[in-house]
């Protein structure tokens, strides 16, 4: 179904079907393994909801929301957090409808904190505007940008942008397809089901150093995501916040095994990401008594199982520090050895003191715990995220890595041979048909 397939899919027999798919697995297993062993990771998720505070009864605006959040970011880097994710939505009551916009004002306000996403539309987007917008920030943040694609599951977004829920999966999977071609090669010729077709297109920047930023794929429900995060030998995101932990079990096991079949490594080099919804405070009655009315007021869990439940099917983790670290050390008992660990911790009208209090209780008791005792019971060969260095590296090895350099415009630099100067001069682009 994937593009890295196409010639099977014209092929005229199950056998010739067979040794298409083969030849796709022979040459990831060919590839340079992209994810090194390396320690996991630990970050901030922020879904960029705008939600009254329940206690204070006051409701912020969105500026205020996105000032906090830029403060949030700004100052998980400073308590040793190593990632920064921010949500996509196109509806109220949200703020993030641009995050890459919001992504670059924390690059300019960090060093080394990795610039994610905790959803990207891949169905409501169009492919060539995440490719073109991901790419000018992966630049600016000079390669600290990964980012994790998700369908969305608001109704009435879908039609704002000309689209079909219905259709939610296969635009979910066929955008993919288009992105990943779009960031790989650099004139694209292309038809499908779902946007108008491509013919000697360029998107532009080219990525940095002419390689990707690394790509999540994040689902709740669907296997045929973990198949595709798999078949690329991308990541493979659990975002699982509020729902039971041995439902992605599941789909984290399908992804190592699938990641496997086609050819990328063993399942400790499939690289998994994990969410959790954290409230912490000194001592655990304190932290039950002061979440509770946010949890009891919140859109997600009002008129739900109680909060105990939640605490103990879902990982929902109230309590003080070395409850939290407990829990976390139990989501390695689910899932193994994993890449990155996500922390939810604003969602639901929290006040901005109170998150940068918990950012200090994590970042101070809870973050240097962890990191010594995942390091003590974590696989020697357990990768970590790939960093930008890390696919460079796989990409060229010891050469130095590209640097796409257009030819001279001439007034039309859309017909002729590829537009940049080290390119096949074979390759023809022409003009769309009108």
């Amino acid at each position: 179904m994937q593009d890295q397939t196409a010639s099977a899919r014209k092929a005229s027999s199950p056998t010739a079907d067979q040794e298409a798919i083969q030849a796709v697995i022979a040459k990831n297993k060919a590839a340079q393994p992209v994810a090194q062993p390396g320690p996991m990771e630990f970050g901030i998720m922020n879904v960029s909801d705008v939600t009254r505070d329940p206690v204070a009864n006051y409701t912020p605006s969105e500026g205020e929301r996105l000032t906090d959040s830029l403060a949030e970011a700004v100052h998980a880097e400073e308590v040793g957090f190593d990632v920064y994710a921010i949500g996509e939505h196109h509806n109220p009551p949200f703020f993030s409808s641009s995050p890459t916009t919001f992504l670059a004002a924390v690059a300019a306000q960090t060093k080394r904190l990795v610039l994610s996403t905790s959803t990207t539309l891949i169905t409501t987007n169009d492919p060539v505007t995440l490719a073109e917008q991901y790419a000018v920030l992966q630049h600016i943040a000079q390669g600290r940008v990964d980012l994790m694609l998700g369908r969305g599951n608001t109704g009435p977004v879908y039609p704002w942008f000309g689209k079909d829920i219905r259709q939610g999966l296969p635009l979910a999977l066929e955008n993919y397809n288009l992105l990943h071609r779009l960031w790989h090669e650099d004139v694209v010729d292309w038809e499908g089901s779902f946007r108008t077709p491509l013919q000697g297109f360029t998107s532009i920047p080219r990525p940095m150093d002419d390689v990707p930023p690394f790509v999540w794929h994040g689902s709740i429900r669907t296997p045929e995501i973990a198949e595709q995060a798999a078949f690329y030998g991308n990541g493979f995101f659990a975002n699982g916040a509020f729902w039971p932990e041995d439902h992605f079990k599941r789909l984290v096991e399908l992804y190592r095994s699938r990641f496997v079949h086609w050819g990328h490594g063993t399942a400790q080099q499939a690289v998994v990401g994990v969410a959790a919804q954290v409230f912490v405070r000194k001592n655990s009655q304190d932290a039950m008594r002061e979440y509770r009315p946010y949890f009891n007021e919140s859109p997600i869990y009002k008129g739900g199982p109680s909060l105990e439940t939640m605490m103990a099917e879902t990982p929902l983790l109230v309590g003080s520090p070395q409850q939290i670290i407990d829990r976390i050390m139990h989501q390695h008992e689910i899932y193994g050895d994993y890449a990155r660990q996500m922390f939810l911790v604003d969602h639901g009208g929290l006040p901005r003191k109170t998150v940068m209090e918990e950012l200090d209780l994590l970042g101070s008791e809870v973050l240097p715990v962890l990191r010594k005792e995942m390091a003590a019971i974590r696989d020697p060969q357990a990768v970590r995220t790939p960093t930008h260095t890390d696919m460079v590296k796989a990409r060229y090895g010891d050469q130095e890595p590209r640097q796409p350099r257009p030819n001279a415009n001439r007034g039309d630099n859309v017909t002729g041979t590829s537009p940049y100067t080290d390119s096949d001069d074979s390759i023809q682009v022409r003009l769309p048909r009108l």
